[in-house]
């Protein structure tokens, strides 16, 4: 299936260097962000090594006889296996460097959001903070999630909505990879309809730009590569605060 896809990455406004990563694979109908935790630059190499290991598995699969670095699972469809082997494995190319390298590599870790686009669905999946929407009709519909200490509080009724803004902890994130040896991926498939655009993007995005904003952005602008380059100019126009990473795929409309 033809897939049109586009990307965008931008250090922001605050920040001296980049820690998200971002990979677009249209010929796979793929598309991930990845925002890296840790000092001394480990985030930057904990995000760039996940999607560095996505591209390498997908690229793989493409050989019918290449060997998966984690067995299928037979209960769960193409797509989920997919996003599901790609993240544990990068989950432990990341654990084995900071477990064995000496220079400030230690506790580095990267939230993840990927989406993998088939002809009738779309399937996310997800680690920490970072997000997918579906974009149909002029909405933004969540896709996604947070794992974070806010979201817990709130499925919790501890924290209101009101009381977000002034929380301490809003930041916390409560999985990412790199965190255990094994990491708990959750996912969501989405049927599609003709001209649906799928976003993944990281928490520079939506803490600077109001999911509605993300919406009318999106809809003003077909062409998906302008599209990206006005959300992240939004982000900066309104503080820039963090790294800025965003991916659109589109579902081509019906024929005629």
């Amino acid at each position: 299936m033809r897939v049109e896809a586009a990307g965008r990455t931008d250090v922001g406004l605050r920040r001296e260097h980049n820690e998200d990563a971002l990979l677009v694979l249209p010929e796979f109908g793929l598309a991930v962000v990845c925002d890296g935790l840790g000092g001394h630059q480990a985030g930057e190499v904990a995000s760039a090594m996940a999607v560095e290991t996505v591209r390498m598995f997908f690229e793989r699969t493409a050989d019918p006889e290449a060997t998966w670095p984690y067995a299928y699972d037979e209960s769960r469809d193409e797509p989920t296996n997919l996003l599901e082997v790609a993240v544990q494995w990068a989950n432990r190319r990341i654990r084995d460097l900071a477990e064995t390298d000496a220079t400030g590599k230690q506790g580095m870790a990267t939230t993840f959001v990927g989406v993998l686009m088939r002809e009738a669905s779309a399937h996310f999946a997800w680690v920490g903070d970072s997000r997918g929407y579906l974009f149909r009709k002029g909405q933004l519909l969540p896709a996604t999630t947070d794992h974070s200490l806010v979201n817990e509080l709130l499925k919790a009724g501890q924290l209101s909505e009101e009381d977000v803004p002034d929380f301490q902890h809003r930041n916390v994130i409560t999985r990412a990879l790199g965190m255990d040896d094994v990491v708990a991926v959750d996912f969501n498939a989405v049927q599609l309809q003709p001209g649906d655009v799928c976003l993944v993007c990281c928490d520079g995005l939506t803490g600077m730009v109001t999911d509605e904003r993300i919406a009318q952005i999106v809809a003003a602008e077909p062409d998906l590569d302008r599209a990206c380059e006005a959300l992240v100019a939004e982000a900066n126009k309104n503080g820039g605060i963090d790294n800025i990473t965003v991916a659109l795929l589109r579902r081509p409309p019906a024929p005629g």
